[in-house]
């Protein structure tokens, strides 16, 4: 018997995660912890609300009496963490958000860990869900691997590389059990539109202009959010402990090449006049710091755990581009901040 919480399930992959765990090992007992802030959202996962093996906890990890609680009162025997802030945007306007929720949220989630587990770590684990930007930038060539040092150029890259370093510095301290495994970009259904693809769909449904940064030639790796659910479980049941994994999708793309692939699968669906979408495309003032290429060696996962991409981006993207266009009404929700009213209704006004 397992006692699994997973930290921002109401989140994007989080919510893929929870769906995931609880529907596949309906043994195990998933504790969704979440504070419910911006991005997290109980509507991703009306399917699998009342289902016998899910709990969901309103709390947040700068909470220290609350987590205790949980560890507590759900004898808990792993953690799936990943909670966290991860718009680098916002992480510019407010670092110290950053420095609160993904450093020092996560080591009181390991001291939670380590108090009541109590050094007996047989059937334990801490699993630390990351990025790939802790890298910093590529150039034109190569791979990050897992040996990559770290140079973040961010403070939200910076952070979540300060998150790593305390989990592994609990493991090698205190001999925690845990794994690290960091991600490239994700993309799917649920996923907040502040992020380029969804942003850019919702703007398009909305014909409102699409801002393509600078040149519009970063690159980046991606990685359908379905198969990044997998490799989590994957990591969690057969990774080694202390062991850090790189997942990704063997799929670079430019950022302007991804969005003119985006407008032409838009206007294909839409019944639109090709080029219509592509009209939308502005160009803006680049962000601070921006790294210019990313790009997830993912050779060691597929040898060792034997995890690969199911779906081509192609195949990816136009299943995303149905989903947002057959869920418009969660779309509008989360655009209006009208989502979070679920959780009242759902949670506050049903318990009375």
């Amino acid at each position: 018997m397992k006692n699994i919480i997973i930290t921002g399930g109401a989140g994007f992959i989080g919510s893929h995660v929870i769906r995931l765990f609880v529907t596949k090992y309906p043994g195990y007992k998933i504790i969704n912890l979440d504070a419910l802030t911006y991005a997290g959202n109980l509507e991703n996962l009306i399917d699998i609300d009342h289902s016998s093996n899910y709990i969901f906890e309103k709390v947040n990890i700068l909470d220290v009496e609350e987590l205790e609680r949980v560890f507590a009162e759900h004898e808990v025997t792993d953690v799936v963490h990943l909670a966290a802030e991860s718009h680098v945007d916002r992480s510019i306007e407010s670092p110290l958000d950053f420095v609160y929720t993904n450093v020092v949220g996560t080591v009181n989630l390991l001291n939670a860990a380590k108090k009541h587990w109590k050094g007996k770590f047989d059937n334990n684990l801490f699993y630390h869900v990351s990025t790939d930007e802790v890298y910093g930038a590529l150039g034109s060539e190569g791979f990050f691997t897992e040996t990559t040092p770290y140079h973040p150029n961010s403070p939200y890259s910076a952070s979540k590389a300060s998150s790593d370093h305390f989990v592994r510095a609990y493991g090698e301290t205190y001999d925690l059990p845990f794994v690290i495994s960091n991600c490239s970009n994700n993309y799917g259904p649920y996923h907040f539109p502040e992020k380029l693809i969804p942003l850019f769909i919702n703007n398009i449904i909305t014909k409102k202009p699409l801002p393509v940064y600078g040149d519009g030639l970063y690159t980046r790796d991606w990685l359908y959010v379905k198969d990044h659910a997998i490799a989590i479980d994957t990591v969690f049941h057969k990774g080694t402990v202390g062991d850090t994994y790189n997942i990704g999708g063997f799929n670079e793309w430019k950022n302007i090449d991804l969005v003119i692939l985006l407008c032409k699968q838009m206007d294909e669906k839409l019944g639109n006049e090709n080029g219509t979408s592509e009209a939308l495309i502005t160009y803006i003032k680049d962000r601070p710091g921006h790294d210019r290429r990313y790009a997830i060696d993912a050779t060691k996962i597929n040898k060792e755990l034997g995890w690969s991409p199911s779906v081509t981006f192609e195949q990816g993207l136009s299943e995303t581009i149905d989903w947002y266009l057959s869920n418009q009404e969660w779309l509008t929700n989360v655009t209006s901040g009208a989502y979070q009213q679920y959780y009242t209704k759902m949670y506050e006004e049903g318990q009375k």
